[in-house]
């Protein structure tokens, strides 16, 4: 245990510093998109907010309409949008952020330029935008004609968000807008844009976002206090989690169209039929007290991002994302990074760790499955909470460290377990194996003290079989009771030790424990005489009519048991005096007539639960002390069988010295050479042939 634990500890830090590395490097960004998209899919919806948010965009349809009812090419000319401002304000939209670059001249002369400048000019509702970055290079400073903002973001500095150049738009746009706003938004590094930057610095003056402005715009002019403190942007009541560069992680609502949007040409003909007096397309009840955002979403203006909510997103929608989770004030935020490394290195190793305890493939698969889908749970929790989760990072770790215990395993517990199946695949069944697959500890050269059951079996007359029988044939008979009787054993788990000659050596209760050893031993023998009784017609027509009995001694005893040997050959096996006394029982059945002997400590554990009789006290060659053994007579549930009923009455008067009594019942019991036995031995003693008897029996001959 404390070395599987070592070595996942190994494998968990070695998997997470090196994906660690490759995470802090930008190199797995990449591979977040999908399971970005993946939870943004599944999680998005409206909110509160969303319902206050309206989109009028110019898309294709309302690019043909314009050129078809009234022959405008685009770019329109400026005052084709008056008919918007007049229709929103009619509405009472709070504001109206155009998303659009005016930063030449109209191509229909000034008087264009200063109708729409005029029109704009008529609230202060309007925010206008302009651009900036390294290709706008218009001017280095602010321009001396367009008044500076008179407020600012407390703390803006500490962020790279300074610009060398902007392009603003022309004077009767800029100088009759509430606000000026950015719109300059930069996508990840997969070209995906899942942040926007809220504030720009140019020239020293902070610029907000296209979103923050039509915030500021709808608020008082003394109540437009924003500061940033330790990453954190504070707007109102909402908190803003900065990263580096100063950038928000949008929190997306659904897919392009989740903020109602309106085709540019039903807002124009809106205006235009209620001026006539005509029932409108679009009813301005519908803007009124919201935020209006006015863009472009036809695929040839070249405004469609690449969001998480996907691939043809107009970029004004974007911006109506910023300000939807800014009014509710749930802007997504990174997970901290130690955290996320924490719960990596927890999962790297505790994977590893249970790889290391797997014993097989299909056990390796689920292990590998369950924990792939950890990051997964930990990925859609986190992002319902609002974070971040990086779930590839937490793969990789995981996966790594858990590839890298599966290489382990093979490379050392799977080779132990090789040999171990190579070892024991010919005296242990293939469920006994698997069981000491599992703690292969176990197996060491030398042995330990444990109680075993042990199974001693012979043929009856084998030496005559192998007179008589030509090799050839002796051999498909032997293999085939022999194979017959390790079935069995192996069926009741038991470990076949070896094979002497036509002799088998078994035991239970090792390798692996079993507590009721004794009882699947006593089970076996009674399945291997039933067995050999089955097929006794045909092994004797195959060994020319020799009679096939086999003979069975059972002990339970404390031996030394394990693998013994040299460290290049062993075996695995037992040695003890409660072996040898199996062995002495086997053969003690030949003096009896029985082929079932189980010594008392074996039966002792069955509690009655098999039927049988007692045999009797006998004291074998090479042990002073006598044990006491009976014979099993069927297996557990089943009866005595009837002529067996007086034994044990006849048993109880050996005890009392009756003899007589005992002799005629002995002698009652039909074709049992064991009551015959018996019958003969009180008959001397009644008679006074034998004067008297201990009742022990004392065996001359090992059998």
């Amino acid at each position: 245990m404390r070395k599987k634990i070592s070595q996942s500890l190994i494998l968990g830090f070695a998997a997470t510093l090196l994906v660690a590395a490759l995470w802090l490097s930008g190199l797995l960004d990449r591979f977040e998109s999908t399971p970005w998209m993946w939870r943004v899919h599944a999680m998005w919806k409206p909110s509160p907010a969303t319902e206050k948010i309206k989109v009028i965009v110019v898309d294709q349809e309302s690019l043909d309409w314009a050129a078809r009812e009234n022959s405008l090419p685009w770019p329109w000319m400026r005052q084709a949008y008056n008919p918007v401002l007049d229709f929103c304000r009619r509405a009472g939209a709070k504001v109206i952020a155009f998303d659009m670059l005016y930063s030449e001249p109209s191509l229909t002369g000034v008087e264009d330029d200063q109708t729409f400048g005029a029109k704009i000019g008529e609230k202060k509702d309007f925010v206008a935008v302009f651009f900036m970055g390294k290709q706008a290079k218009q001017t280095t400073n602010w321009t001396a004609n367009i008044p500076r903002p008179v407020w600012k973001i407390s703390g803006a500095e500490t962020f790279p968000a300074n610009e060398p150049g902007a392009t603003f738009p022309v004077p009767s746009v800029a100088t009759n807008a509430a606000m000026l706003a950015s719109v300059k938004d930069e996508p990840d590094d997969d070209g995906v844009y899942r942040r926007a930057t809220p504030f720009r610095i140019f020239d020293g003056q902070t610029v907000p976002s296209l979103g923050l402005a039509s915030w500021l715009a709808a608020r008082d002019p003394k109540d437009r206090e924003i500061k940033i403190e330790n990453g954190v942007m504070q707007v109102g009541g909402t908190r803003i989690a900065l990263d580096s560069q100063g950038r928000a992680l949008l929190r997306f609502r659904g897919p392009t169209g989740t903020h109602h949007k309106y085709p540019a040409a039903a807002i124009i003909q809106s205006e235009l039929r209620i001026v006539d007096g005509k029932k409108p397309v679009v009813d301005p009840a519908e803007l009124k007290d919201c935020y209006v955002f006015f863009g472009v979403s036809a695929p040839g203006l070249k405004d469609l991002k690449t969001t998480p909510a996907g691939g043809d997103y107009p970029g004004v929608e974007v911006h109506a994302t910023f300000l939807d989770n800014l009014l509710e004030g749930d802007f997504l935020r990174d997970a901290p990074r130690p955290l996320v490394a924490a719960v990596a290195l927890l999962l790297a190793i505790s994977g590893a760790l249970a790889i290391l305890f797997c014993r097989n493939g299909p056990q390796v698969a689920g292990v590998f499955s369950g924990f792939m889908l950890v990051p997964l749970a930990i990925g859609f929790g986190a992002y319902s909470g609002g974070l971040w989760w990086p779930m590839v990072f937490t793969w990789m770790s995981g996966g790594f460290s858990m590839l890298g215990a599966v290489i382990l395993s093979y490379a050392t517990e799977g080779k132990q377990k090789r040999f171990i199946k190579s070892a024991f695949r010919q005296y242990l069944s293939g469920d006994v194996i698997e069981q000491m697959l599992a703690n292969p500890d176990r197996l060491q050269l030398g042995g330990e003290k444990r109680e075993l059951t042990m199974f001693f079996s012979d043929l009856k007359g084998f030496s005559t079989f192998s007179e008589k029988l030509e090799p050839p044939v002796l051999t498909a008979l032997m293999n085939d009771v022999l194979s017959d009787a390790c079935d069995i054993i192996f069926e009741e788990g038991g470990t076949v030790d070896k094979f002497i000659g036509d002799a088998i050596v078994a035991f239970w209760n090792a390798p692996m424990s079993q507590a009721d050893h004794a009882l699947r031993a006593v089970r076996a023998t009674i399945r291997c005489q039933r067995k050999l009784d089955e097929r006794r017609a045909e092994f004797e027509g195959r060994a020319a009519g020799l009679p096939m009995r086999m003979r069975i001694g059972l002990n339970s005893g404390e031996v030394i048991v394990g693998n013994m040997g040299s460290r290049q050959r062993f075996n695995y096996t037992m040695l003890g005096d409660a072996a040898n006394l199996a062995s002495r029982l086997e053969g003690a059945n030949k003096a009896f007539g029985t082929y079932i002997m189980v010594a008392e400590s074996t039966w002792q554990q069955l509690n009655g639960s098999v039927p049988g009789r007692e045999i009797g006290l006998i004291r074998v060659v090479g042990r002073a002390t006598p044990v006491r053994v009976f014979q099993p007579l069927g297996l557990s549930g089943e009866p005595i069988p009837p002529r067996f009923e007086t034994h044990s009455r006849a048993m109880q008067l050996i005890r009392e010295k009756k003899w007589a009594g005992a002799h005629d019942l002995f002698a009652a019991i039909q074709d049992d050479q064991l009551s015959e036995k018996y019958a003969a031995r009180c008959a001397e003693l009644r008679d006074g042939r034998l004067a008297d008897w201990d009742g022990i029996w004392n065996l001359t001959e090992k059998g």
